[in-house]
């Protein structure tokens, strides 16, 4: 089992910046693909990025290429997404996923997620 907890969400102008991340419990942790999704409000949910469970592979959507960037540090046990040129249209909630494969990962695990709000 894994459970997953998301941090770091909040209130930032479009331009801006939000470190979120996702603290993990369990022991397969370091094993798991890491992922990130989002959902806007009367949107399906996406994916935004992800890892593999050695760092050595990612992923990111064309969306968001070139101003997000996915991390872990597998000692911590934490996951983490460095969103940088917010834009207004990134507004949405968070979720952490976790789950085995890379790619066509199958997302075993999510947390509740966290609110991430840009202004214009």
């Amino acid at each position: 089992q894994v459970q997953l907890v998301e941090s770091g969400g909040g209130l930032v102008q479009a331009g801006g910046s939000l470190r979120l991340s996702c603290a993990a419990s369990g022991r397969t942790f370091s094993t798991n693909t890491m992922g990130w999704f989002r959902q806007a409000p009367g949107k399906e949910r996406e994916i935004v990025a992800a890892i593999s469970w050695s760092a050595a592979n990612t992923y990111y959507a064309e969306s968001v290429k070139g101003r997000f960037t996915i991390s872990r540090d597998n000692v911590k046990k934490t996951v983490y997404l460095q969103m940088n040129s917010l834009k207004p249209e990134d507004k949405a909630v968070y979720y952490c996923a976790a789950g085995p494969g890379f790619p066509n990962t199958h997302w075993d695990y999510w947390g509740k997620g966290t609110l991430v709000t840009v202004s214009s």
